[in-house]
């Protein structure tokens, strides 16, 4: 297999938010390092909540709050890289709307009043990483094939226009399956133009789709559904590239990747931003690691040459 050469990658690009990570070769206090690594992760124990929880996330440029839409743990990928454990009891097998409303409007009270210091995951962060970014709808499966979809998000749009706190924004983060049901479709309309849908696309071949994400559709299908819903309105990719047994995509299938972005601009799809990132959280997938960050650096400089896109490294 042809691999990309590390030494040809060119810089990283860099967030401009310091995550609070220690600062390498100074002491860090142990509690400190356990307590905020876990803000980084997934905490689903969040103020005791079934369905909302709190998250510090590189991609969100500090604090989001996300609703678990399918705490069933339905999903129609199985990736590689996938950290929930699908063999664990689910807490609940259906997103309960009611209970989830009134969660998030605890969180988001919590959040805006800057009582989430009080909190030992989040105490020792810097408070810039405390102020909330957005409110995700995503959570441990398909957010999109969640029964109640519509349902769920005209009651959180409610919620944001009795204006108990700020604005918020919202982020739909899907994996695009069921973007063209006609449930998900009507919730979509509910969304205004500073809501953003980040929609997975991570393959330039169906191939290394089935080896990475083992998903039950065509990579045909999602390419035809993120182009349906960017002619209506900005989706923003994400795309998360894994070292497997060691190996990184080959140079065939990054250029097959970036091709695909330049096919989807060409025709019509707005993409403000393609999102290049690799596994960080732990994965029961033993063979799944973090790509080098000068291997990302490299997809992300394809992409900007290729489809003419803004790319950034996460």
């Amino acid at each position: 297999m042809t691999t990309v050469s590390q030494e040809e990658c060119p810089p990283a690009a860099r967030s401009p938010i310091d995550f609070g990570l220690p600062t390498p070769g100074l002491p860090v206090p142990l509690e400190r390092d356990l307590e905020s690594t876990l803000a980084f992760g997934c905490p689903r124990d969040f103020l005791g909540n079934r369905f909302v929880y709190a998250v510090v996330s590189p991609r969100a440029r500090g604090l989001s709050l996300g609703v678990n839409m399918n705490p069933d743990r339905h999903c129609n990928f199985a990736c590689v890289y996938c950290e929930v454990n699908r063999e664990a009891p689910v807490p609940a097998l259906q997103l309960d709307i009611p209970a989830m409303i009134d969660e998030l409007e605890r969180a988001l009270q919590v959040t805006q009043s800057g009582a989430l210091v009080k909190y030992p995951t989040f105490r020792h962060l810097h408070p810039q990483l405390l102020e909330l970014r957005h409110v995700s709808l995503s959570g441990d499966g398909e957010p999109t094939l969640c029964p109640a979809f519509a349902e769920a998000i005209e009651a959180v749009v409610h919620l944001r226009a009795r204006r108990i706190v700020p604005f918020f924004k919202l982020v739909l983060i899907t994996n695009t399956r069921g973007l063209d049901r006609p449930e998900v479709l009507e919730g979509l309309r509910l969304l205004t133009r500073r809501d953003e849908v980040w929609a997975k696309m991570e393959a330039g071949t169906q191939e290394y789709m089935d080896r990475v994400d083992r998903p039950d559709c065509r990579l045909e299908r999602v390419l035809e559904n993120i182009l349906s819903l960017a002619r209506q309105r900005p989706v923003i990719i994400q795309s998360l590239f894994p070292l497997i047994r060691g190996e990184p995509p080959s140079t065939a299938e990054i250029e097959a990747y970036a091709q695909n972005l330049r096919r989807l601009k060409e025709s019509g799809a707005e993409i403000p931003l393609v999102q290049i990132y690799s596994a960080t959280r732990p994965t029961p997938n033993a063979t799944c690691e973090h790509l080098p960050l000068r291997t990302l650096s490299h997809i992300a400089h394809r992409v900007r040459e290729v489809a003419g896109l803004n790319a950034e490294v996460f």
